[in-house]
């Protein structure tokens, strides 16, 4: 990359780093709830993004390619498939209160298990596990390789958290619940 191009990123990384700050302003300070985990999840595949920006349409039928597209396109499904069951299921009327920092649509206050969660429990996060892999097979890099390995983990410890979260609100019907569905991919993890 030349000097001009890096110079590009690096704004684009801090304009977008402050927008994902913001957005998370709550958890900063809250490394034991979900938020934390998921913010530098939501940081190492931005900075993976633009890392590999220029070999995002090169060579565009090989199988690496493909498989991206394939994966970036699950993503998108899975995001719009959770942001639907939330919404619908979710009742957004009705809010948890007294709860510790956290975006607050995803605050139902009932277990939303239709739609794309009746067959797991985090699509959302499971979108940006997709999306952190579609990324790393644009353009694979050991920068970016390692940034999208640090972002599974961080998406599994935000889900391992968000489970003991949900556990102590829903008790034993999310317990029930996870019986039920895989964490990210349907019938499998």
């Amino acid at each position: 990359m030349g000097k001009e191009v890096m110079s590009t990123a690096l704004v684009i990384f801090l304009l977008g780093s402050a927008g994902l700050l913001y957005l998370s302003k709550a958890s900063i300070f809250s490394p034991k709830l979900h938020g934390f985990s998921r913010l530098i999840a939501w940081e190492c595949i931005f900075l993976a993004f633009l890392l590999s920006i220029n070999g995002w349409f090169t060579d565009p039928f090989s199988p690496l390619q493909l498989l991206s597209w394939v994966m970036l396109s699950i993503s998108l499904i899975l995001v719009v498939g959770g942001l639907v069951a939330l919404r619908r299921g979710g009742r957004d009327a009705e809010r948890r209160t007294g709860e510790g920092p956290g975006l607050e649509w995803e605050k139902t206050a009932r277990l939303v298990q239709s739609g794309v969660y009746r067959y797991i429990r985090h699509p959302l996060y499971g979108s940006l596990l997709y999306l952190a892999l579609g990324i790393c097979l644009k353009n694979i890099s050991w920068p970016v390789f390692v940034l999208t390995g640090v972002a599974i983990i961080c998406l599994v410890i935000t889900a391992l958290v968000e489970e003991t979260e949900n556990i102590n609100y829903f008790g034993e019907e999310y317990i029930a619940y996870s019986r039920q569905t895989k964490r990210f991919v349907p019938f499998i993890f």
